[in-house]
Parts: C-alpha cells; sequence; structure tokens
C-alpha cells in the first residue's frame, strides 16, 4: 500500500523563558531529527514583527537547514510575495538552489504575514500581479527569461508552490501549473474544494507538467488524549491572540493553563 509523506512546517516559535536564538537553535535540531526519521521536507513560513515567532527572513533559516542536513528538502511556506520584488526572491533561492541541489522549494504566499503597519514599513505592495510574479520567478530559476536570470543549480531548479487556503489559491496554482499547498488551518472548510478545484482546473506549465499536492493541518502527538489536549493549549492561545490583534510568546502548556 502507497504511503503518504509526511512534512513539517517549522513556525520557529519563542516562548516565555527564551529568544530567538534558542528558538533558531531547536529549528536545527528539529531539521536534523526530522531528516533521520524519514520526513520528505521541512518549510519555514515568514513572519514579520511578531514577538512569538522568529522566522522573519525564510532565506536565512533555509541555508542553514540546508548546511546542517543532507537529504531532508528545505523549504519556504512561504515567502510572501508583496514584500519582495521577483528578481530578488528567484536570485536568493536559486542561490539556495545551488548551494543545496535537488533540495530546495520555493512557496510564494499572497498576504504580506503581518499588520498594516508593518507591512507598510517592509514597503508591502498589493497582490495584484501574483500569478504573473510567480510565473516570472519561475522563468527567471530556469534562466528563460530573457536578461533577468537567477543563479540556481545547473541541473534543477526550487519546486515553486502557490500556498492558498481557499478556492482562489487553488484556481491561481491551476491556472499556472504550480504546486499547491493548502493550509487547512486557516481554511479547513475549503480544503476538500479547493483540491478538487485545482485538480480539475490544472494547466500544464514550466512550473509543472501534474497536479501537486499538500495539506498543512496542526498535529499533536501524546500517550494520551489528555496531554495531546494540554500540549495543545499554547499554540490555541498564541492563534487566538494574533487574531485580536495582540500576538504574544508561546506559553509553556503549565501557563496556557491559567
Amino acid at each position: 500500500m502507497a504511503t503518504t509523506p509526511v512534512s513539517i512546517l517549522e513556525l520557529a516559535s519563542v516562548g516565555t523563558g527564551y529568544g530567538a536564538a534558542e528558538s533558531l537553535r531547536r529549528a536545527g535540531e528539529l531539521a536534523v531529527r526530522a531528516e533521520e526519521l524519514g520526513y520528505k521536507r521541512l518549510w519555514v513560513a515568514e513572519h514579520h514583527n511578531m514577538p512569538g515567532i522568529a522566522s522573519t527572513a525564510p532565506e536565512v533559516l533555509i541555508a542553514h537547514l540546508g548546511t546542517i542536513t543532507s537529504r531532508l528538502r528545505i523549504g519556504s511556506g512561504g515567502v510572501m510575495l508583496p514584500n519582495h520584488a521577483p528578481l530578488a526572491v528567484a536570485e536568493r533561492f536559486g542561490m539556495l538552489e545551488a548551494l543545496h541541489p535537488g533540495r530546495i522549494d520555493l512557496a510564494l504566499g499572497r498576504a504580506p504575514g503581518t499588520d498594516q503597519v508593518t507591512a507598510m514599513a517592509l514597503g508591502s505592495r498589493g497582490a495584484q500581479r501574483f500569478p504573473d510574479e510567480v510565473s516570472e520567478i519561475g522563468a527567471m530559476l530556469r534562466g528563460e527569461s530573457g536578461r533577468l536570470a537567477a543563479v540556481s543549480s545547473p541541473e534543477t531548479t526550487p519546486e515553486v508552490w502557490v500556498l492558498g487556503s481557499s478556492g482562489d489559491g487553488a484556481l491561481i496554482a491551476a491556472s499556472i501549473g504550480a504546486a499547491y499547498a493548502h493550509s487547512h488551518s486557516i481554511g479547513p472548510r475549503n480544503t476538500v474544494a479547493a483540491l478538487d478545484l485545482y485538480r480539475e482546473r490544472f494547466v500544464p506549465s514550466a512550473l509543472g507538467e501534474d497536479p501537486r499536492t499538500l495539506i498543512a493541518t496542526g498535529a499533536v502527538a501524546a500517550d494520551t488524549e489528555a496531554e495531546a489536549q494540554r500540549q495543545a493549549k499554547p499554540l490555541a492561545v498564541m492563534m487566538a491572540r494574533l487574531r485580536r490583534g495582540t500576538p504574544g510568546k508561546l506559553l509553556s502548556p503549565e501557563e496556557a493553563e491559567v
């Protein structure tokens, strides 16, 4: 029977009692252990001006994680394209691919990954050209964009994914032939419909000849259901604070019980 590959999204959470340096050290330990256990990939995310998340520059963390692992695919989940010029993204991830050939994923999102004030400080722009820019980045990575090209491995290029949590993201990915990563954690009611829509509308392109999907969802493992519920509370509190516009550090299970 075929098995489903399992991967990890590492948020580089910062908790009470430890800072970013410790968070990033733990991310490295997780990547090494994930490779030992046979996980397929580990992605890191781009967030800004959030006290509970240390991953502000995915490409920097990816370079480090790629160095301390040898087989695990390392990538972004994702790079928030409105914050970056397409050529800059292509150059950074082309360099990562040159450093770690055949192991780099570039997943791109349409949101800025932060609040409006921080987005303005980043110079974030709108996502109106998002589908075209994703295609342009792919062409730059392959050396097929005229005078604009990105350094990359001569044999391989990063896998390009589109992030989404609804039918809109699925349609964008399908229309340009990119792989599609659906955030079940954000849009759980949309998951099945979005994946069906993506497969139905998929158009082969230089980014991909066949539909490719993954689902991102939260999971907690423990010896008992009660312990799993206890371990899940800190993230639930963190997400609730984020939705209220008052982000904070990740609490310990004991602190989250209060």
